[in-house]
């Protein structure tokens, strides 16, 4: 049996690496892509891997992406993140342009670009990493919970539209999870990340990868529709019991 490739985006930190990382020690080949691609060589060379310089949000960075990619059976839509936390009314719309283009119009151009390849597989996986924020609201949070809404519309429409086909699709929908998330989002201020976290233990990276790798091993007929999965103290995005 030749070895199955999958391609994880966002590979460079946090989910995305600790997925290579998962899905490698599960014996697939993995494509890792994503912008910085100084961080990324260091990780497939490690994993036996390939690295190739990855934009989600640049048409001709997918499309150059995906030429170089002979084969894929299982994908990672793990590209994503957030910019800000402010109110409707304080709203920055290059913030919101810039978190619909990478976690809806990204997750998007990978994916329709990649389908081909996937359903000529025989055994193609779609797994999109969305985010509780995809499946509920709270203040501050409109432009990436709504981004976020749209990015799991689109991987449950793919689901309907591809019943019948050689073609899974699951969603992972983690709650809190302590990576460079929180840093991007307040524009590297570390002490306000820091905050997010402060009296819980969230979810690693690792954790996440875990859940990713065991959806991705099962058998062709299991499809893990939906997976949600926080830390324990975590009851929603707004509720959380810190110590």
């Amino acid at each position: 049996m030749s070895t199955r490739t999958a391609v994880i985006t966002g590979a460079s930190a946090g989910i995305g690496a600790a997925t290579a990382r998962a899905l490698a020690n599960a014996g697939f080949h993995v494509v890792l892509g994503a912008r910085r691609l100084e961080k990324l060589q260091p990780l497939a060379e490690e994993l036996s891997g390939t690295a190739y310089q990855l934009d989600v949000t640049d048409a001709d960075s997918v499309a150059s992406f995906v030429d170089r990619i002979p084969e894929c059976h299982v994908l990672v839509n793990n590209a994503g993140g957030a910019r800000g936390l402010d109110r409707v009314e304080h709203a920055d719309e290059e913030r919101w342009r810039w978190m619909w283009e990478t976690n809806v119009l990204g997750t998007l151009r990978i994916t329709k670009a990649l389908l081909p390849k996937l359903l000529a597989s025989g055994d193609g996986h779609v797994i999109t990493v969305t985010s509780i924020a995809g499946h509920e609201v709270y203040d501050g949070g409109a432009g990436y919970t709504s981004a976020k809404h749209a990015q799991s519309a689109l991987h449950r429409t793919l689901r309907s539209e591809h019943l019948g086909d050689p073609l899974r699709l699951t969603e992972i929908i983690p709650g809190m999870v302590e990576t460079e998330f929180s840093i991007n989002r307040f524009d590297g201020d570390t002490e306000r990340a820091a905050k997010v976290y402060e009296g819980v233990t969230p979810l690693t990276a690792e954790d996440v990868a875990e859940v990713i790798a065991f959806a991705a091993t099962r058998p062709p007929h299991v499809n893990l529709d939906q997976i949600v999965l926080k830390p324990r103290a975590q009851y929603s995005g707004s509720r959380v019991h810190r110590e």
